[in-house]
């Protein structure tokens, strides 16, 4: 799981809604309703634009130093944190007794779908 890390600056808006933006990520903005709201928004569009660009190859800009980002009347900065997970398959080669495959057949079950559940559940992640 890879973990980045992005400087966002919060604009208090007249309605007391917060509009988050990230300066080194054009296109990624954001909307809170509150500062609890906009700190979950943030981390929420920076999942979704990390999670996309991993998938996509794309390479992440580096994030500006939190001192050099600039901001204007009542707006603050923050860095925000998310985790993304590479989702992409992967092949493995597994083994499973001939009875067991049969069944499996049968069953009309998929082997890698039960793989995955049967892991998620061993490692306890959602």
């Amino acid at each position: 799981m890879a973990s980045y890390v992005y400087p966002a600056v919060f604009h208090p808006n007249e309605d007391g809604t917060i509009t988050i933006l990230y300066p080194d990520i054009p296109g990624c903005i954001s909307e809170g309703k509150d500062l609890d709201n906009a700190l979950y928004m943030a981390q929420d569009a920076l999942k979704q634009w990390a999670s996309y660009a991993v998938e996509s190859g794309e390479t992440l800009p580096a994030p500006t130093p939190l001192d050099q980002v600039s901001t204007d009347g009542g707006e603050f900065v923050s860095l925000i944190r998310a985790e993304v997970r590479d989702d992409r398959a992967v092949r493995r080669t597994v083994s499973i007794p001939k009875w067991m495959d049969e069944q499996v057949s049968a069953a009309g079950l998929s082997l890698s779908r039960v793989l995955q559940d049967a892991l998620r559940d061993r490692l306890s992640v959602e």
